[in-house]
């Protein structure tokens, strides 16, 4: 694991507390409010970051996520803005993992090898690539590996036991749980479905799980927060990001604020499990 991400468990499992994964799509709506998000995460309580580079056709997405990253993509975000944003945060925050959420094209056409040492020296942790299967990924896991990167690999309700350990085996930093079937912000987990499912996860692995898709209020943050070591929100925040905004996509006055207390309370709910 990298050096933050396993610190950061490691913390978060000697305080007994469960961690918060917040997610944002970088560059929305805007690269310079997108980036006064990232900055405020850590102290509206975020243990990790999940930042999503855009992506014109992001096939796990649902509707709020995809929204946010048209905004983005419309704002001239690229992945260089992207490494540019973590190199930026690095200047004040050394401690708070990143990790870098998207589909492998925007890593292909930056070239995996070179993707993978620039990410490093921005300051990045780790990978999630959602439409890179195990079979495939050995272009990017090998020389992110190498570079120091974590690949960080997503199971489902429909992972099966005989797959399940190819899909974790060479998984490093933690395993993400896709709590339902679909699209990211369209359905909710429920507990009862989701405990026998995270305890058959737990007989193939021994990394951390952040289980994430559909939580969207504190009170689910606590739920679903205790059956794993981390819960994963996205869709929640993307979309006050979104309500934010005016007839012309520009921010309200105190958007960036108002969103960050919705974090925090997030924070609140998952830490609370």
């Amino acid at each position: 694991m990298s050096a933050r991400l396993s610190q950061r468990f490691a913390d978060l499992k000697a305080a007994g507390r469960k961690g918060f994964v917040a997610y944002i799509s970088a560059g929305d709506p805007d690269l310079e409010t997108s980036y006064s998000l990232l900055e405020g995460l850590p102290g509206a309580g975020v243990d990790i970051v999940e930042l999503g580079i855009p992506f014109t056709d992001p096939a796990a997405d649902g509707p709020a996520i995809q929204a946010a990253g048209q905004r983005a993509l419309k704002a001239g975000m690229s992945m260089r803005h992207g490494l540019e944003m973590v190199r930026r945060f690095r200047e004040k925050d050394q401690a708070t993992p990143i990790v870098l959420m998207g589909y492998y094209n925007p890593i292909y056409r930056y070239g995996p090898e070179r993707f993978a040492r620039d990410a490093v020296a921005a300051g990045v942790d780790g990978l999630i690539t959602v439409d890179l299967p195990p079979e495939e990924d050995a272009e990017l896991r090998e020389p992110a590996m190498a570079a120091g990167l974590d690949i960080i690999r997503l199971t489902a309700p429909t992972t099966d036991d005989a797959r399940l350990p190819l899909v974790v085996g060479t998984a490093t930093g933690f395993i993400y749980y896709v709590s339902i079937t679909g699209i990211t912000g369209t359905k909710s987990p429920t507990v009862e479905a989701l405990t026998p499912a995270v305890e058959r996860l737990r007989r193939h692995t021994d990394l951390p799980l952040a289980i994430g898709f559909g939580v969207k209020t504190p009170e689910q943050a606590r739920e679903i927060g205790a059956l794993g070591d981390a819960v994963v929100v996205g869709s929640a925040i993307v979309s006050a990001v979104a309500d934010r905004l005016n007839a012309e996509g520009v921010p309200e006055p105190d958007m960036v604020n108002e969103v960050l207390d919705l974090v925090r309370a997030l924070a609140e709910g998952a830490h609370g499990a």
